[in-house]
Order: structure tokens, then C-alpha cells, then sequence
């Protein structure tokens, strides 16, 4: 048992899916998992085991921002042994050709925080995803009839943006979509030695400002949640 998760050793799969949303996490566990067990429910961050085709798979809620992310992680891999952990998230486009639902894949993370520069003296570290895990992804869209967007994101700090037009300067360098987490949790994998993924379904746009509900954010990606469950159990751990 950690700090933060109320699970037993034993408890928690080699392989894990992280949304951000505990709502979501449920979702996935009641829909996806057979003989899903909640393994924690400390501040409302539920998690779960079950099988998925017969492979153990958790989902363990994060929370949102990489602080809240980065307790998760650390503890899921320190605490629990768990090798392979997937971001299952919602993002906001910044690009015209990104539209709302689609499937985004992010390649690496840049980010506006100093969480991963502090790390570094303030030098620059440029956080990356697993090659198994993005070239599993990328076979899995194709086998299941899926379009992906692939490329790098932007993990941020602020959600409410003193500036609004700040996120221009990241589209002209080509960022697909803004998000809050895997900056860091790219950054943690590394360094422990583990394979990480996020997977994004763009939840809203700053450029067509069209944007889905709060149910439909935890109800209904279930693209990329069954893109994510099959990169899953189809990647060694």
C-alpha cells in the first residue's frame, strides 16, 4: 500500500491505463474489464483489475495536471511494479486538420511547466514515448479501422490561459493538441525504466471552439479506449 493508493502488493496489473478522470476509469473497468475488482478509492481516485481477453489490465485514475499525474505514476511503478502505463486522456486542438473525436497520438511532449526543466538544472529535455508502444498503437488503428493523428503535443500547466492567443505560438511549430499530463509522464517512464503512451481523443478545438459535455468526455471515447486496452495487452511488458 502507498501513500495515495489503498491497494495491497498484488493488487495492481503490469500493464495500466491511466485517464485522468476516476469517472472515466470506472467506465472503462464496468465496460471493458471482466471481473473488475476496485482496488482504491483514497480521494475519490478509483482503480481497478480485471482481465481484458484474458490478459490482467488496471485502470487507475490520475486526476488532472502533472502533479496530480506524477503521484500516480510514481507510485504505480515504485510501489506496484507496473511496467506499462497508457494515458488515456481528452485534448484541446490547435490545429485545423485536428477535429473534434479524432484520435490523437502523442509522439513526444513538449510543456510550458518547469516540472521536467527542475529536473535538468533548467536545461532542456525533450520527453518521448515508447517505440513499441506507438508502433503497437499505429498497427492496432490500422487493424481496427482508425485514423490517428501522430505528432507532438503540449503538456501545460494552465488551464485558464491569462492569454488567450498564447496557444499560436505552439501551432506554428506544429503541436496538434493541448493536454496536461504526459510531459510528465513520459519523463518519469524514462526515467525508471518503463514504457509509456498517451492516447487522446480532442475533446474540444481553440480554433472552431465546437466542445463536448462532461458525460460525453467520460462516456463515449471509447475509441481510443479500446485502442488503448489492445496496444496494451499487444505490447511485451
Amino acid at each position: 500500500m502507498s501513500i495515495h493508493i489503498g491497494a495491497p502488493q498484488g493488487a495492481i496489473a503490469p500493464r495500466v491505463l491511466l485517464p485522468g478522470d476516476p469517472l472515466r476509469a470506472r467506465f472503462i473497468a464496468d465496460n471493458y474489464l471482466e471481473n473488475a475488482v476496485c482496488y482504491n478509492e483514497v480521494r475519490g481516485m478509483y482503480g481497478y483489475t480485471g482481465t481484458y481477453k484474458g490478459v490482467d489490465v488496471s485502470v487507475q485514475g490520475t486526476g488532472m495536471g502533472m502533479p496530480s499525474h506524477s503521484i500516480y505514476v510514481h507510485e504505480l511503478i515504485n510501489f506496484y511494479g507496473a511496467k506499462i502505463l497508457i494515458r488515456v486522456g481528452s485534448c484541446g486542438s490547435i490545429q485545423q486538420e485536428v477535429k473534434l473525436r479524432d484520435l490523437v497520438l502523442g509522439i513526444s511532449a513538449s510543456t510550458n511547466s518547469s516540472m521536467v526543466s527542475r529536473s535538468f538544472e533548467g536545461l532542456n529535455y525533450a520527453p518521448t514515448a515508447d517505440w513499441d508502444l506507438i508502433s503497437k498503437a499505429g498497427s492496432v488503428a490500422a487493424e481496427l479501422g482508425m485514423k490517428i493523428k501522430a505528432g507532438n503535443i503540449l503538456s501545460s500547466d494552465t488551464f485558464y490561459d491569462e492569454n488567450p492567443e498564447s496557444w499560436k505560438s505552439w501551432a506554428k511549430y506544429g503541436i496538434l493538441a493541448i493536454e496536461m499530463e504526459a510531459a510528465a509522464l513520459y519523463t518519469l517512464a524514462a526515467r525508471f525504466g518503463v514504457k509509456a503512451l498517451c492516447l487522446l481523443t480532442v475533446s474540444d478545438s481553440l480554433i472552431s471552439r465546437e466542445e463536448t459535455t462532461s458525460e460525453e468526455r467520460e462516456k463515449t471515447f471509447t475509441g481510443m479506449m479500446e485502442m488503448a486496452l489492445e496496444t496494451a495487452i499487444g505490447t511485451e511488458v
